[in-house]
Order: structure tokens, then sequence, then C-alpha cells
């Protein structure tokens, strides 16, 4: 029933290899960096970002440049930090909206580019923003308009 040091070698090597698997999957699944890349940060004004979390995906045409580095609430709306990788250029039309992965999935800001020939810097806000299309909300409204138009015109005619 003795156990051989070739036998403990191998546990030994094992368990730190899974350890270092676990590491590395909770920093990923976290969407921790340990080494960030180099980039910068513009801001955005929205009246409305639900679902919008920090560590979202920012993308043009598809393509995953950044990711939303803070939210907060500034008169009355939602401002958005939006961190870039170095080399990413958006210019001053640019829009950005806030979209959906799918009918109900995660949520992530999408930038299109405008046509303007000057590029945003560190610190530079974005003007130009879409809110997010919330489905509770048009659900809700488009029962209130069912409901308003029916009872509009229930009545009988008279002689």
């Amino acid at each position: 029933m003795y156990v051989t040091r070739t036998t403990q070698l191998i546990v030994g090597i094992f368990v730190l290899v899974g350890i270092a698997a676990l590491a590395y999957l909770s920093l990923r699944l976290g969407n921790v960096e340990l080494f960030s890349p180099k980039g910068y940060v513009i801001y955005a004004n929205f009246d409305n970002i639900s679902g919008l979390k920090n560590g979202d995906a920012v993308e043009i045409a598809g393509v995953q440049v950044g990711k939303v580095a803070g939210i907060q609430l500034v008169d009355g709306r939602a401002r958005v930090a939006i961190w870039l990788r170095d080399g990413v250029k958006v210019d001053d039309d640019a829009v950005a909206a806030v979209r959906t992965r799918g009918i109900i999935g995660d949520k992530y800001l999408a930038i299109s580019p405008g046509a303007s020939d000057h590029y945003l810097a560190n610190g530079d806000t974005l003007r130009q923003t879409e809110s997010a299309f919330v489905l509770e909300n048009a659900i809700g409204q488009f029962i209130s308009n069912l409901g308003s138009s029916s009872t509009g015109s229930g009545g009988t005619k008279s002689k």
C-alpha cells in the first residue's frame, strides 16, 4: 500500500495542471485581463441602455474593438465609457447604438462609422447615440394602442 515517488510526482503534476486550468477559465469567464492592452476611452450619452453592463463588447462592422469600461448616471442620462484598442479610429460623426444578440441575448455596443475626417481622441464624447430597444415597452405600447383603438367606435346608429 505504499505509494512510490513516481506516483506522487504524477499526481502532483496532475493537480497543478488542474489548478492552472481552473485559474485560466476563471479569468476568461470573468473577462479579467492581467495585462491590459493599450487603448483609449471615449464617452457616449444615452437615454436608455437597458441591460448594457461593464465589460460588454464594443463592435465596429461586427468586429470587437473594445469594451464598455464604465457606466454612470449624469444629468438623468446614462454616460457610458467606451474603451477602444489603440489603432481603432472613431470619427466624430459616428453613431453608437445599444444592440442585442438575438431576441433576448446579450447586449453590446455597436458603432457605425460616419463620414467625417476628424477622429475622436481620448476623453472625447460621441454625440450621436441610439438607445436600447426594450421589448417589454414595445409590447406594452402595442397593447395600450390596441385597447384604445377598440373602445373608440363601439356605438350604435340612431335614426
